[in-house]
């Protein structure tokens, strides 16, 4: 995996989990402004994953990876919340999955 496609991913979930976030605080407070803006975030998370140039399946299975970490670190950092050690090993297992994914044979 090149440095720019990391690169790409961790800035598709920044604006996936940021757009999320918005949504929520715009659902949670009926501030309208929020949820639009949650959502033009999200249309840009779907730009910028898919201009790494992958089959979808790969690009969306190691990306779901990336996406998870930054979510996880995002909800403990962010909202400050607890994260349970079950949310940390199910974490680890994606992980791996990803790794699967991206290093596997692909035949």
């Amino acid at each position: 995996m090149t440095l720019s496609a990391w690169f790409i991913f961790v800035l598709a979930a920044l604006l996936e989990v940021g757009g999320d976030a918005l949504i929520r605080k715009g659902l949670r407070t009926s501030g309208v402004l929020f949820v639009v803006a949650g959502f033009v975030v999200l249309g840009a998370y779907g730009i910028v994953v898919n201009t790494v140039k992958w089959d979808f399946s790969k690009l969306l299975g190691v990306y779901v990876a990336v996406f998870a970490v930054v979510s996880v670190l995002f909800g403990h950092f962010i909202f400050k919340e607890t994260v349970p050690l079950a949310t940390w090993i199910g974490l680890a297992v994606i992980v791996v999955g990803g790794m699967i994914i991206q290093f596997g044979s692909g035949q």
